[in-house]
């Protein structure tokens, strides 16, 4: 039996759309760890979910990863509580 196509919209039940978010993210972060090891990537990925709390993945140290990223984009840091926050320089 195959997949069905899911039509993409809004889940507007709280707890379906919690438990597919939870499902979801699983599988984003399982990919995102099969591509770190199989493309030797340092890969960060941080999703918010719909109530705004953090979820993330990183495949090494996400200080430096960031740090490297920021200044190859020209962005400027500020760190906060040891979270690092971005702003674009202007």
């Amino acid at each position: 039996m195959g997949r069905r196509k899911v039509e993409l919209k809004r889940i507007e039940d709280k707890s379906s759309r919690q438990v597919t978010f939870s499902k979801r993210r699983s599988g984003l972060f399982k990919k995102a760890h099969q591509l770190a090891v199989l493309c030797d990537l340092e890969l960060v990925l941080i999703v918010f979910s719909g109530n705004g709390r953090p979820y993330e993945f990183s495949s090494g140290n996400r200080y430096f990863i960031c740090l490297r990223s920021a200044i190859f984009l020209g962005l400027g840091l500020v760190l906060h509580k040891g979270i690092i926050i971005y702003s674009l320089l202007l």
